[in-house]
């Protein structure tokens, strides 16, 4: 990583570890314009941190899988610490690099198209019907612990984002690294389709609904004609 990105990944961070600490002074202007700040300011900035920190999905797979059992033990520290910001930001730390790490084992970009089309289901099943609607619904404290917490400007209240959704967002981000697609299409589609998940979410009636589809879709709807060329079978030129 070079100075100016490194530069640029300490003062995303520092920003993200400011908006936490602070965003219960901000000002309280309603569910509109809070849901409009989070999907415009605080949740690109957290992104923004998986985007600058790409470099390092270059690491070996064992040492990146380390970090984040690193990252995660040390957000287990600041837990009990009491020191709910840095919590929060080892645990981002964390999910992405064990999304980098998740990464080293997919050897061609069709594995992660496989993965992109078959795990917004399973996500859709889990929410509405399986372990993480039960966990939502019945242990809600359970869920707050491992998620990531976007705190809405001015009040007490979060929007979450759990850890999957962070874990495959730095995944398909460092695949478009790795396979030669977009970084900042693929960057952009997903930040954007994960807030208009946020504003569907706060304004209908429906206690929460999966992030995963919003990511998935966002990396194959920045990347469609690119992964077409990469995927579709190549034909032998023949010469008589």
């Amino acid at each position: 990583m070079n100075r100016a990105r490194g530069a640029a990944l300490a003062a995303v961070t520092l920003f993200v570890l400011a908006y936490g600490a602070g965003a219960g002074y901000l000002w309280d202007a309603g569910l509109g314009w809070d849901v409009a700040f989070l999907v415009l300011v605080p949740i690109p900035a957290t992104m923004l941190v998986i985007w600058l920190a790409l470099p390092y999905a270059g690491e070996p797979g064992t040492r990146l899988l380390l970090a984040g059992i690193a990252f995660a033990l040390l957000a287990l520290v600041f837990r009990v610490a009491g020191l709910d910001v840095l919590f929060n930001v080892a645990k981002l730390a964390a999910l992405t690099a064990l999304g980098f790490s998740f990464l080293t084992y997919f050897e061609t970009v069709s594995w992660t198209v496989l993965i992109a089309a078959l795990i917004p289901w399973v996500d859709i099943w889990s929410v509405f019907f399986g372990p993480t609607g039960k966990i939502t619904e019945d242990h809600f404290s359970v869920f707050e612990e491992v998620s990531i917490a976007f705190r809405v400007p001015g009040q007490d209240g979060y929007a979450n984002l759990g850890p999957p959704d962070i874990l495959f967002f730095a995944l398909f981000l460092a695949a478009a690294a790795r396979f030669g697609l977009r970084i900042a299409g693929t960057w952009l589609a997903m930040t954007a389709l994960l807030g208009l998940t946020l504003v569907l979410t706060a304004t209908t009636d429906v206690g929460g609904l999966p992030a995963l589809p919003a990511i998935c879709l966002g990396f194959l709807a920045a990347n469609a004609d690119v992964l077409w060329r990469q995927l579709r079978p190549r034909r032998e030129l023949r010469s008589d």
